[in-house]
C-alpha cells in the first residue's frame, strides 16, 4: 500500500510520536484503503491481504519486527485500533441499512432484490451473434 509507505518515509517511527502515527494512519491511510469498500465482495484472499498492509504499518509503528514474534491481536490492543476489516463490516452494514431505507424505485434498492428470470445458456455466445455488432460498425 503506497499510502503507508509514504507515511513511514515522511514521519519516520523513530521520530514520530505513535499517538500520531496513529492520527496520520486514521486520516489519510484508511479513507485511501476503504475507498468504495461499501460494495466490496470481500474473499478470504483479500481479506488477508488488507490485514497484512494494515498490520505492516502498525508493526512499524508499534517499533515491533517480525523477529519480535508479537501477534497482530497484541499489537492493536496495544495501540487501541480497531481492525481494518471490522471497519469494513461496518461500512458495509451502514451502506445496506442506507439502500433499506431508500425508496422501492430508487437503482440501488432495486439491484439489491434483483434476480434474474431467464437461464443463460451455457458456453461461449455462437459466433454469428459476437461478430453482428463490430459488422455494423464497419458498416455505419
Amino acid at each position: 500500500m503506497k499510502i503507508t509507505g509514504i507515511i513511514n518515509i515522511v514521519f519516520r517511527p523513530q521520530k514520530t510520536l505513535k499517538k500520531t502515527r496513529i492520527k496520520l494512519y486514521n486520516t489519510l491511510a484508511l479513507p485511501v484503503l476503504l475507498y468504495g469498500s461499501e460494495t466490496w465482495t470481500i474473499k478470504a484472499r483479500y481479506a488477508r491481504r488488507i490485514t497484512a498492509a494494515e498490520m505492516k504499518y502498525m508493526r512499524r509503528t508499534a517499533g515491533y519486527t517480525w523477529a519480535d514474534y508479537k501477534t497482530n491481536s497484541h499489537i492493536a490492543k496495544e495501540l487501541e485500533i480497531t481492525p481494518v476489516l471490522d471497519k469494513l463490516l461496518e461500512y458495509k452494514r451502514n451502506w445496506i441499512q442506507h439502500v433499506n431505507r431508500m425508496p422501492r424505485d430508487r437503482l440501488p434498492r432495486i439491484m439489491k432484490h434483483y434476480s434474474p428470470t431467464v437461464r443463460r445458456d451455457r458456453g461461449r455466445p455462437l459466433k454469428e451473434q459476437v461478430n453482428k455488432w463490430p459488422n455494423s460498425m464497419t458498416d455505419i
